[in-house]
């Protein structure tokens, strides 16, 4: 007899032969219907190889993600599959999945939320697949049902915050709390990596730190060394000598509010409303962590580095990515040429100093 889901639907079942079959419905009266068809019939049991379903396939290649990935992404992956099985059934088999199927999931998905989420779950379920066609036995079909066209996005440039406002921000943090904003804009470091940071990746001997990041394709955890200007050098060797609390990381929680007392002494997770309060009081439009890793890449454009340079500062693997970087930025350029063409003088537009200067010592 059919049992009702959580979710309200209704799972069917019939065992013959030693073998059993499942399938859920969405009422109890097609799941009774499907269960006594199946018993009178003998066409649907005799194929003898195994046919993966879609569940099937999901929870091998989930289980796979979980080892291969961070949690962030991990959880990302489980999401866009929990999405995809509120309108496509675990229960058919893999080779009974069409395009058309995948465009109007893909489809709906756009109209409910956006263009943006739905590419995000083609590209989780698209990889998936491919993973599936490779490594599960027996291996799924080599015709991908999600490479289908991507739908149209509108997506909001991420805000880089003018340089003086960074300055105007760094100027009103104090010990840690600046230090950790040199390190953003020296470094041009993501936030957990600066967050993971430890005294072991700091070399004050050969001016070096270490920067560890799982930011990789297939999810390893790799580390690469960036030069240390001499003005972070001396702020990380300050705080190192000055820290009330001797850790291994370099920035810890120090907040003694109740909410805090816990993580004393442990290192930072999230720092949610940190940047949001420090721009309020610099009176600046708000910008995160992030956004300071964007600023530095900018700066390091307009003073003319090439993207062989700005690629290493950002440790991106492929110049591609960097190029989708910068691509934002380029306008400006645009923009100077065209103010150029009325210029007789053909003065350097301005912009010199700041950053490149501190970093490199001018160009």
């Amino acid at each position: 007899m059919p049992y009702q889901l959580k979710n309200g639907d209704w799972k069917a079942q019939v065992r013959k032969n030693g073998k059993r079959k499942e399938r859920t419905f969405s009422t109890k009266k097609d799941a009774i219907a499907w269960e006594s068809q199946l018993r009178q019939t003998d066409t649907a049991w005799e194929e003898t190889t195994h046919t993966t379903c879609l569940g099937e396939w999901a929870e091998a290649y989930l289980d796979s993600s979980r080892e291969r990935f961070v949690e962030k992404t991990y959880k990302e992956k489980r999401i866009a599959f929990k999405r995809f099985f509120q309108e496509v059934d675990p229960y058919i088999a893999a080779v009974d999945l069409t395009p058309s199927t995948v465009q109007a999931f893909l489809l709906k998905q756009k109209k409910e939320r956006s263009g943006y989420a739905s590419n995000k779950d083609r590209k989780n379920l698209l990889a998936g697949w491919n993973w599936g066609m490779m490594y599960m036995t027996p291996q799924l079909p080599k015709e991908n049902p999600f490479e289908t066209p991507k739908m149209p996005e509108v997506r909001s440039p991420r805000y880089v915050p003018p340089e003086e406002d960074f300055w105007k921000v760094y100027n009103l943090a104090e010990g840690q709390d600046q230090l950790m904003l040199l390190t953003f804009i020296h470094l041009a470091c993501r936030r957990g990596e600066a967050f993971r940071m430890k005294w072991d990746d700091v070399n004050f001997k050969d001016k070096l730190v270490r920067l560890w990041t799982r930011k990789r394709e297939n999810g390893s955890y790799e580390y690469e060394w960036l030069p240390m200007t001499e003005e972070l050098q001396i702020a990380l060797s300050e705080w190192q000598e000055q820290c009330p609390v001797k850790s291994e990381h370099v920035f810890i929680c120090l907040d003694q509010m109740n909410f805090c007392v816990e993580y004393y002494g442990s290192p930072f997770t999230v720092r949610q409303h940190f940047m949001r309060k420090l721009c309020e009081k610099a009176e600046v439009k708000p910008f995160g962590f992030h956004s300071i890793r964007h600023l530095t890449a900018s700066i390091l454009y307009h003073r003319g580095y090439d993207l062989s340079v700005i690629q290493a500062i950002l440790r991106h693997k492929s110049p591609t990515t960097t190029n989708r970087y910068l691509k934002s930025l380029g306008i400006e350029h645009v923009r100077d040429a065209l103010e150029n063409l009325s210029k007789k003088n053909g003065k350097k537009p301005n912009g010199e100093g700041g950053l490149g200067k501190i970093m490199f010592g001018g160009k």
